[in-house]
């Protein structure tokens, strides 16, 4: 059974309010899709996610980057000379002007500043290589089919969030999937799927560490306040009600929450194949990308259910700016 990397990163990582202490970083057990589902099935109980080294072809993750950066190319994100495929960042534009989307970039997932860039960004989430082929790619659905024991009832939500992460602009701030999947039961499958390597001060998502028990009880704590504000049960499922963050987040800085929650962020680097699974409560975010070669981190959130159940119908249509998810 493979083991959590038990020394600290020599990798400065940081985040919105600031550097990661070495004692605040910890790193993410990785599994392989070949182990005794059984154990995968425990871990990824026991911890909240479940890190899946090689899951998906890396053929086919470097396919979907490459066209996703050859419909970008046209906003000028890229460096000249180089291949659409490598997404290397050209550093003498204004990096404002390429933000990301989602996960708390604006309020109530309102259009971020940028032009053709976000145009373009948007437009990737119905292109039919993206939409129809990569996120529903059959390693993927058949393991998660097979993970959770739902078999045919195993159902992809069409709204994901295909983000990019350009270097030295914000990071995703700190929340679980719940928060944005509340007209549904709690029994949904998040895989984030990197589309590219990550280095590790690359911009990838970090896990808290024991997050998921953690944001069962804040969730808890948010339904309790909203019904001793006299919430109405709509009002309180809303993401964005007067108990959450701007953008539905628990907060904006991961250090600071880390602190006052005496947790560790669980960090790794990412291979074009990795897949990492988690719970609807399982509290992550991302570090600012400081890839020394201003790799962009380009990377998709996935959403499964179990079509048998209630779910957030929600979230059956193209994700798009201010729909209120």
């Amino acid at each position: 059974m493979p083991h959590a990397e038990t020394s600290t990163s020599s990798v400065p990582l940081y985040v919105n309010d600031g550097l990661l202490e070495p004692d605040q970083v910890g790193f993410l057990k990785p599994s392989y899709p070949n182990e005794p589902l059984e154990e995968l099935r425990q871990r990824y109980e026991s911890d909240g996610y479940l890190f899946l080294r090689g899951l998906l072809p890396r053929e086919d993750v470097l396919k979907a980057r490459e066209a996703y950066f050859n419909l970008l190319a046209p906003s000028g994100v890229l460096a000249p000379n180089t291949l659409p495929v490598e997404g290397i960042f050209d550093d003498q534009k204004d990096k404002l002007d390429y933000p990301g989307i989602g996960a708390g970039s604006t309020d109530a997932n309102g259009r971020p500043r940028g032009g053709l860039f976000v145009d373009l960004a948007l437009k990737a989430h119905s292109e039919p290589w993206y939409k129809d082929e990569f996120c529903k790619h059959p390693a993927l659905q058949s393991f998660i089919s097979k993970l959770q024991g739902w078999g045919d009832n195993t159902l992809i939500l069409t709204r994901s969030l295909l983000r990019n992460n350009t270097p030295h602009n914000k990071a995703i701030g700190v929340h679980y999937d719940q928060i944005f999947l509340r007209h549904g039961e709690d029994t949904s499958v998040t895989a984030w799927v990197p589309m590219g390597d990550v280095a590790l001060d690359g911009g990838g998502l970090i896990y808290l560490e024991n997050g998921h028990t953690l944001g069962q009880e804040i969730e808890q704590n948010f339904y309790d306040k909203a019904r001793e504000a006299g919430m109405t049960e709509e009002e309180s499922k809303n993401a964005f009600n007067k108990n959450m963050m701007g953008g539905g987040l628990l907060a904006d800085g991961s250090k600071e929450f880390a602190e006052e929650h005496g947790r560790r962020w669980l960090v790794t680097d990412y291979q074009a194949g990795d897949v990492v699974l988690h719970t609807p409560y399982t509290i992550h975010a991302s570090t600012i990308n400081k890839d020394p070669k201003n790799v962009i981190r380009l990377g998709t959130d996935l959403r499964f259910v179990n079509s048998s159940r209630p779910y957030d119908t929600r979230w059956t249509k193209v994700y798009s700016f201010g729909d209120g998810v």
